[in-house]
Formats: C-alpha cells, structure tokens, sequence
C-alpha cells in the first residue's frame, strides 16, 4: 500500500474546495475586492481565506501591487494545480449529470477565429438539437493563451486552425490534434463601399488601401505577411490588427478596408450580402482546420457528441 507522507495528508485533509475557489478567483481578477464581489462575499472573508491557505502551504501567494494583487512564484504554481483540480471537479459533476439524466453536461469550447462565424456555430446548433440541456461556454482568443488552458483542463477542446508541425506550440502541451479539411485564404472588402465595385487584379492593386490585418502572435499572421511577401509587396501602412470577427465585420461595413479571413467564413458573409470576396491569384492557403483536445484525458461523453457535431457539420462546409 502507497503511504504518504503525514504532512501531505494533513495538507489535503486542511485544504477545502470552497477556499480552491476563492484562490482561483483572486487569480483570475487580480483584485481582492472584485473576487469577494463576484462571490458575493466580503473582502474581509476572502483576505481571511487566502491568509488561511497561504498558512497552510507556508508561503505567500501574492503580492500586492498597484492595480491589486500579482501571484507570487509559489501562487503561479498552485493557481496551476489548482485549476486543474476545479476542472476534474467539473468533469466529474458533468460525469454524474450525464449517468443521471443522459443528456446533461458542459462543454467549454476554445476557439480560432478561423472557427468562429461558421464551423462552430454550427455544430454547437447541431448539438443543442440533439441535448437541449447540455450548457455550452465558448472562449475566443489566441492559440497562445487557449492551448494552455486547454493543456489544465480550463478548455475541454479548441477548435480552429491547427497549429504548423514545425511551430513550437505544436508540441508544447500534451495535445492532440485533428483535421477536419483543409482551407484558403480569402480577401475582402465589404459590400457597400467602392472597393467591392473596383476591378481588382491582384494584390499590388490593393498595396496601398488600408487593411485589416490579423496581430502579430496570431499563425494567421505569418500566412498573410507570406503572401506580401511572395507578391514582392510590403505590408501596407495603413493598419489595423485585429483577431475579433465581429470587430472586423463591422470595420468592413463602416469603412473601405480591407481584409482576409478563411474563405469558409467568408462565403457565409458574402451569402448574406455583407462581404465581397476579392479572387486575386495571390489568395493562398489558410491551413488545415480542427480540433485540439488533451492527449492523457477521455472525452466527457457531451464533448464526444460535440466532436461528432463538429465531423458532421466539416463534411458540409469543407471547400470544394
């Protein structure tokens, strides 16, 4: 039988969930004062409750600063187990509501911008039809910032582009990752204004309109900054960065811009008569578009539904 050490147990033993929540939320704000408001307690309570943790683990778990409070080295290393324990928390309750009443459950689902005006859309519509009650939290941002979510467990799975092989966040987390189909690049202009009227040729016919462009730590970046390049162009200096598909839709309908996005995207867009999609010869490829999830943990059955989902509503969208 495995013996642990007695200061282990009496640390586990000490430990409560109520406060792991407390910490977790203090981390998340950075602010006493916000945790307690978002909890609904005091800020007396929640001071109290970090005094009483950082007692137990013989340590500070932060320090103050001038907006509020920064996790110590020792914070940053229990935020993290920490995160991990409040996610197997929510699996397992996820676990029991689906043992109970079959088609309960929660999935929290990262997503790319490459994913998020169609492909997702669609299958969290797919599988809402299919378990009305299964609650579905989406998150929008960076890969930099939801694969490491992903990796605690904060994410069940990310949608989007699929990291390159040769890029260092392809294998920095215990990941794995599937394709769904492959996907272009698509140049726009919005539908009102006279670039979407002007013949266009090629991308040197637009080197001097403002763009939109994707920023800096985003993959779809490098993509476009590929595609000046080979058209011996250089980046236009009129620019806005940008990675929020709503933010540049509206840009596109206020202004004449320009911008590129996945072109399985940016059909719905044209459909529906908000976008005109420019075919100039130097729109290349976008990547590969799919799921990443945790390489040492099981779906919950509701996020294996989702994956079906997403397989069935990819066979329709996939290009060509």
């Amino acid at each position: 039988m495995h013996r642990y050490p007695l200061s282990q147990i009496g640390l586990s033993r000490n430990l409560k969930l109520s406060q792991l929540l407390i910490f977790d939320r203090v981390l998340e704000t950075g602010s006493i004062l916000r945790a307690a408001n978002d909890l609904g307690l005091t800020q007396p309570a929640v001071t109290k409750v970090i005094q009483e943790l950082e007692s137990s683990l013989d340590g500070a778990l932060f320090a103050r600063s001038n907006r509020g409070v920064v996790p110590t080295d020792l914070g940053r290393v229990v935020g993290r187990r920490v995160k991990s324990l409040l996610a197997e928390f929510r699996h397992m309750t996820d676990e029991l509501d689906h043992f109970r009443f079959g088609t309960a459950g929660h999935v929290v689902v990262g997503t790319l911008i490459s994913a998020s005006a169609h492909l997702l859309p669609m299958a969290i519509t797919r599988l809402k039809s299919r378990a009305p009650d299964v609650l579905v939290t989406v998150r929008e941002g960076p890969t930099a910032q939801l694969f490491p979510a992903l990796a605690t467990g904060e994410l069940d799975i990310v949608v989007g582009r699929l990291p390159e092989v040769d890029l260092p966040i392809s294998d920095a987390h215990a990941l794995t990752h599937h394709p769904l189909f492959d996907d272009s690049l698509a140049v726009v202009v919005g539908s009102g204004h006279e670039l979407a009227r002007a013949p266009v040729a090629s991308l040197r016919d637009l080197a001097n309109v403002p763009w939109i462009l994707p920023t800096l730590e985003s993959p779809l970046r490098q993509s476009v900054e590929r595609m000046f390049r080979q058209a011996g162009l250089s980046l236009p200096a009129d620019l806005i960065e940008s990675l929020s598909v709503l933010t540049n839709l509206g840009l596109l309908l206020e202004a004449p811009r320009v911008a590129v996005m996945p072109r399985v995207a940016a059909t719905q867009f044209m459909r529906v008569g908000l976008l005109r999609i420019l075919d100039i010869p130097e729109s290349g490829s976008f990547g590969t578009i799919g799921y990443s999830v945790r390489t040492n943990k099981a779906l919950s059955p509701v996020c294996e539904t989702f994956v079906a989902c997403l397989r069935e509503v990819s066979e329709a969208s996939a290009p060509g």
